[in-house]
């Protein structure tokens, strides 16, 4: 009697564990929480078939991954020594890739991580100081390019702050005339290999809202000249 009822009322007594997936279907969703019968029939919809999983990286945040943070020459970093502040030092790395420090003279910080730094001062000043605690930070970053190809001034480019593409193209006098705006390739070094990204700039430069790309130390930035049709 029970059963007849239930169904009467669209409920079906087999299938009591709906619930509790309908239930785990709105804990997965991160969107606004469906309302009435068929917004609970999407939440359950999207819990049995999609497995609640995360939702995938962009392409471009595949071809471009991230990298340990080296430093660079132009880099400007703070060495500090907790047990003695008198010995405390704000730097811009060399072109030689090196600082010159108290005590220790000169030590190459170039091509290394903070941490490794930091580690390799420790163990210079462990003969020097009772408390050998450093600690290294980045004040600022260098961001070298290389920009190639149909701009004026082809050459490197080094800049202290963050800086997009089209900066850096405009840095290097801008565009020739036959240069091709809608092929420009940023090539980005990630764990020894090569990764490559096409862009173009046409809209931009016609006055239509485009989004920003930046640029990350050591990228080379190359604009190539259009073919010429015969």
């Amino acid at each position: 009697m029970d059963r007849r009822r239930n169904r009467r009322n669209g409920i079906d007594s087999r299938h009591a564990s709906l619930p509790t997936l309908a239930e785990s279907a709105r804990k997965c969703l991160t969107a606004k929480r469906p309302v009435g019968i068929i917004g609970s029939a999407v939440a359950l919809f999207i819990a049995l078939f999609t497995g609640c999983q995360a939702p995938k990286a962009s392409r471009h945040d595949q071809l471009v991954p991230k990298t340990p943070n080296y430093l660079n020459a132009g880099d400007t970093v703070k060495v500090t020594f907790p047990a003695a502040p008198e010995l405390n030092q704000t730097q811009k790395i060399g072109t030689d890739g090196a600082l010159s420090l108290p005590l220790v003279g000169e030590v190459h910080a170039a091509g290394k991580t903070p941490g490794q730094l930091q580690a390799e001062l420790a163990e210079q000043y462990k003969s020097q100081l009772q408390d050998n605690e450093v600690l290294v930070t980045v004040e600022s970053k260098a961001i070298p390019v290389v920009v190639s190809g149909a701009v004026q001034k082809p050459g490197k480019i080094v800049f202290e702050r963050p800086a997009t593409v089209l900066e850096a193209i405009m840095e290097a006098g801008g565009f020739t005339p036959e240069a091709d705006l809608k092929r420009v390739s940023v090539i980005r070094i990630v764990k020894g290999e090569h990764y490559t990204e096409l862009y173009d700039f046409r809209p931009v430069l016609h006055g239509k809202p485009t989004n920003a790309v930046y640029v990350s130390g050591g990228d080379v930035i190359y604009v190539p000249e259009r073919l010429l049709n015969f």
